[in-house]
């Protein structure tokens, strides 16, 4: 009767979480028709990144966007990072370049870098991804933008892996996918807590009334997450999910480099805000249990009551979850979502087992 009582506790705290979850999964995505009147900076940084940067230099600079600079940052690449950046600076006047030497009290720190590029933008509306990271159109700059405003000085957007054959590859999409409706959620219910810097933007005065990264500037990682983490509130953000406003990066090909990754990425949730990680902890174990609970209750209890718990948390979790995968164009997940939660959930116990005997390595 206590497992029995214990499964019927945890399937309500599933159900909790996917309450909060529908707000934004039965939404809708703005889709804004005028063209914002201000100029704004767009901001990469790049290490070791020139053939990415071959490639999605000239999607940035093909934004339909009346006036913006696009800032390229090198973080001490040891390839032709820097030449591929100073070619295009030469060719284009809005290309502004900002280049970083190695540094014994910040070396390959990702913040110290974003911090010297920002410093460096002539705008006060800042945008930012990644040097592999390709928008989905040419009206990314401009969705992203139109959201910033007088209020609203931190935008949230999505930044998705493209769609390639194999588990791992369903896995590391699956795993974006639940992150950003996660944080997309937890924001429309007033509870903003991390963002991605594969998809972001916030004003330069939100940057230097938070003193930037200087909290946490020790930290590898969280130049995103706890930035945003430290700065948002439900006053001041914004979301842009329209599927135009994308960006999309090549996932990693093994196991082990996606292993590595996300041992850095998941290293920074314990700097969350205590009430962040309260919730994100309810969250992981409510998830963790119920599928413990649905392989010990079959031994322990009569199949028919466990049964209707498990039949009722799967279809509930369809329902929503197989929503948003529309939203976030992933359709092809939701067939799988039970599955890919319960090797995720597998996954990132061993990470977090991983993380407490050792710290993961800098971002490059």
């Amino acid at each position: 009767m206590l497992l029995l009582s214990l499964f019927l506790v945890v399937v309500l705290l599933n159900t909790f979480f996917y309450v909060i979850f529908s707000k934004f999964t039965f939404s809708k995505p703005k889709n804004p028709t005028t063209q914002p009147s201000f100029p704004v900076s767009l901001i990469i940084c790049a290490k070791n990144e020139a053939e990415n940067l071959k490639k999605n230099i000239p999607l940035w600079l093909s934004q339909d966007y009346p006036e913006f600079e696009l800032i390229l940052i090198n973080d001490s690449s040891t390839d032709d990072t820097q030449e591929i950046i100073e070619s295009f600076a030469t060719e284009h006047p809005q290309v502004h370049t900002v280049n970083i030497d190695n540094n014994e009290a910040f070396w390959s720190n990702k913040k110290y870098s974003l911090t010297l590029g920002i410093k460096r933008a002539v705008h006060q509306r800042l945008i930012f991804t990644d040097a592999d990271c390709e928008p989905a159109s040419n009206n990314w700059l401009r969705l992203m933008a139109n959201q910033i405003s007088e209020e609203k000085q931190l935008v949230l957007g999505y930044g998705a892996y493209r769609k390639k054959p194999g588990f791992l590859n369903m896995l590391i999409r699956y795993e974006t996918f639940i992150t950003a409706v996660q944080y997309f959620s937890f924001a429309m219910n007033g509870m903003p807590y991390m963002g991605v810097g594969r998809n972001l933007a916030y004003t330069a005065k939100l940057f230097y009334d938070n003193r930037g990264f200087m909290s946490h500037m020790e930290v590898n990682s969280g130049d995103d997450d706890l930035f945003v983490n430290e700065v948002a509130t439900k006053q001041n953000v914004s979301l842009c999910y329209h599927p135009d406003a994308f960006t999309y990066s090549e996932p990693k090909q093994s196991f082990k480099d996606w292993y590595h990754q996300k041992r850095r990425h998941i290293s920074t949730a314990k700097f969350y805000k205590p009430n962040h990680k309260t919730f994100l902890a309810l969250y992981y174990f409510s998830n963790l249990l119920f599928w413990i609970l649905t392989a010990v209750s079959f031994f322990f209890v009569d199949w028919k009551i466990p049964l209707t718990l498990i039949i009722f948390r799967i279809l509930l979790q369809y329902a929503l979850l197989g929503n948003a995968t529309k939203l976030l164009k992933e359709q092809s997940l939701k067939p799988w979502i039970p599955f890919l939660e319960l090797f995720l959930v597998s996954f990132q116990l061993i990470i977090f087992i991983s993380n407490t005997f050792s710290k993961p390595k800098r971002w490059k």
